[in-house]
Parts: C-alpha cells; structure tokens; sequence
C-alpha cells in the first residue's frame, strides 16, 4: 500500500545560483516569465509579488495548480559578490590563470579523467582556453602589421629610431585588439568562462575562507526555516550552485539542525558541474559531503540533468563517478529533462546551439513537459519527495567511479 501524499500549502525555497557575477534581480525575472509562458502551456495559475524584508534577495510566489493553492517564499542564496571578486580585471591577469587551471588539470590527470566521462563540459572548459589563444595570436598578428608598416614609414625619417618606435606602436596595436576582444567578452564569454574554472582550479578543488563562511551564512537561514511554518523546505542548486548545496546541506545535517518534526527537506541538483572540482586532488571536503549525503535519511535529493546540455555532466551520477559511494547510498535519483523530448522540434532547433541558454533551460518553459517542471516543483502541491517516489532512474545513468582521487580528508 503506498503512502498518502502529504499536500504543500507553504513552501520555503532556497535557490543556489552557479558562477554568475550578475545581480540575483535576474532569477526573480526569469522565474517571472517563464512560469507564466509554463502556466499558460500547462493551464495552471502562478504569480509573482515582492518578497518580505528578508536578508539577501527574494520573492513570493502564489500559485493554482491541480486544484489546490500554494504559497512560496523564494529566495536567492547569494555569492555573487564573491564571484565578481574572483574575476581580474586586468588581460594579463586572466592569461595567468589560463596558464595556472590548464597546468591544474592537464597535471592532475583530471582533464583526460573528465574527457572520458562526458566530452561536452570538458569542450566547454577548453573553449575559453582556445579562444583566449586565438585573441592573442591575432593580436601577435596585428602587432607585427603595426610595426612592420610603422618600420617602414618610419625608418627612411627617424633612421635607426624607426625600430623602438615601431615595435612600441606594434606593442599598442596588440592591446588594443585584447581590449576589444575583453569588451566584447558579453557576446563571447572566453573571458568569463576562463575566470569560472579558474576559480575551482586556484585551490585545486578546496573551499577558501570566504566561500566557507557564505556557506555556513547559508546553513543558518535554511536552519532557521526548517523551525518555521512550511510544508517543505527546497534546496535547489544550479550548475555550480549544486555542489555549493551538496557542501551546505552536509553541514546542516551532522550538525543536527534537521528537526525531525519539523518540514520536509529536499534538494534539487539542476545542470550540474560537480566532477570539475570533486576530480581536482585537494577537494577533500566536496567528495566527503557527497559521501555523507547520499547516504542521509534526512532529505530527499533529486539531480536533474540532459544530455542537451552541453555544459553539464548530463546523467553523471555525481558521487558514484567522483568514486566515494558508499555501501549504504540512496540518493540521488538521477534522471533526464530530455530536451529532445521536452522541447518540440521548433522550440529544440531555435534552442539547440544556443549552448548557455540551454544550460538554464531547467529553469524554464517546456512546451512539451513531462514529468519535470520546474514550476510544478517549486510552488506545485507537491513535495519532492512524493513527487519522485515511483520515478525510476535513468537507464543511462553513468555510475562507474572515473575519478583518481578519493580521499575526503585532507
């Protein structure tokens, strides 16, 4: 006989974005339009209105679905400022990291580790290093056109004089192309991919100071919300947010914070990146947290991904492959979005080489939906765990450890 559904009237959700230097203002806009183009597909009703004075940033959620009415508070665990922090500003600066993440992983093994367990993230994370070097062979290029054509100007003049002057304008005309390229960098994103995973790489997969201390800020609010009135308390991490919420709900749950009477506690993984930096030598505490998680009673843990997504580890189960499963896991339950599915024909052709874009399709409208909807999940009348009690995990699931180091202590 299979237990009743225990129905949601109030839901608290905390949203853990990936490695984004964008204010959080964004996600409240695109939760916005993409639940109503969901709703108006799906025929239920959901709308926005500004949350309570709150710390940090967030919104409040009403919504209609299968007949019942749910209430949510959304919001938005922020380390934006970290991430802008972690971002140079200076050219020469971001080739220095380029030299240091590509010494990092081609070193460690972890490159050619990652490449054989999916080649579109790893493509990804090569991206930014070919485009940097193709910037700056041009910009070799422009600087020997420079001097070349101010040499000979120049030398019939100024004489000998003609050589410094010309190398030092060929010199300019080079940075001048790099800073085109770096204004440009919105369209391109070289510049803001290399500063992503250089930033995992510059500790060589370990948690700095500061990045410890957001996390423990993000254990007290959700701590504090699990002794509040909610039928459910949603964790939901995206990209590089979800092995920031792997490390959080860790922490939260050996300290016992999890009042057994109190709301359920979920997790929702979206496009995430976790073997990036579980496969990195010094991410001791990152394969420890996933180790204990999957293993853990007090929680449900749901990881979402789609082979449509060329920037995640689609159906990559992420503590089985980084190789610290233990005997006992249980979670998480990994299955597809299945965009090719999910999205008409259409929809998938105007979508398909729009690769960031597709990396946050979890967040948005489907227009052929099955069984996951980001909506239905976040202000629908049903718990997570309810929701995916009978869902079987994808058949393509990879589960085989690939990674070289596995140790959880340092």
């Amino acid at each position: 006989m299979s237990s009743p559904i225990n129905t949601v009237k109030r839901r608290r959700v905390f949203y853990i974005p990936g490695y984004d230097p964008i204010p959080p203002r964004r996600y409240r806009e695109l939760y916005r339009t993409e639940g109503a183009a969901q709703a108006a597909i799906s025929g239920y009703e959901i709308a926005l209105q500004a949350g309570a004075a709150r710390a940090g940033f967030g919104w409040h959620v009403d919504a209609r679905m299968d007949d019942k009415t749910v209430a949510a508070d959304m919001d938005v665990l922020i380390w934006s400022d970290i991430v802008r922090a972690s971002m140079s500003n200076s050219i020469l600066a971001t080739y220095v990291q380029l030299v240091r993440t590509a010494w990092v992983y081609v070193s460690t093994g972890a490159l050619w580790r990652l490449m054989g367990l999916r080649k579109g993230p790893v493509i990804a994370a090569l991206y930014p290093v070919g485009m940097l070097l193709a910037q700056l062979a041009l910009a070799f290029v422009a600087a020997a056109l420079v001097a070349w054509a101010a040499n000979s100007a120049l030398s019939p003049l100024i004489g000998l004089w003609g050589v410094p002057v010309a190398i030092a304008l060929g010199a300019g005309g080079a940075v001048a192309v790099l800073r085109r390229f770096k204004k440009a960098d919105g369209k391109i994103f070289a510049y803001y991919l290399m500063h992503d995973y250089a930033y995992g790489a510059a500790t060589c997969g370990a948690y700095d100071a500061r990045l410890e201390t957001r996390l423990a800020e993000f254990a007290d609010r959700v701590a504090k919300a699990l002794t509040e009135d909610y039928d459910e308390v949603l964790i939901v991490g995206h990209s590089s947010g979800a092995h920031l919420g792997v490390s959080m709900l860790a922490d939260l749950i050996r300290a016992r914070r999890v009042p057994p009477s109190g709301p359920p506690l979920a997790f929702l993984s979206l496009g995430q990146v976790v073997p990036m930096i579980s496969f990195l030598p010094d991410a001791n505490r990152l394969r420890g947290d996933l180790a204990f998680l999957s293993a853990s009673a007090a929680l449900t843990w749901v990881d979402v991904t789609a082979p449509g997504d060329g920037c995640a580890f689609a159906l990559c189960d992420p503590v089985a492959v980084t190789g610290v499963a233990p005997l006992d896991k249980r979670w998480p339950l990994v299955f597809s979005a299945a965009f090719t599915q999910t999205l008409s024909a259409e929809r998938w052709r105007a979508l398909r080489w729009r690769f960031f874009r597709l990396h946050f399709q979890y967040l948005c409208a489907f227009d052929r939906p099955r069984d996951y909807d980001y909506f239905r999940i976040t202000a629908g009348p049903v718990t997570l765990a309810d929701r995916y009690k009978n869902r079987a995990p994808s058949k393509s699931r990879k589960v085989n450890p690939v990674n070289k180091f596995t140790s959880v202590r340092p």
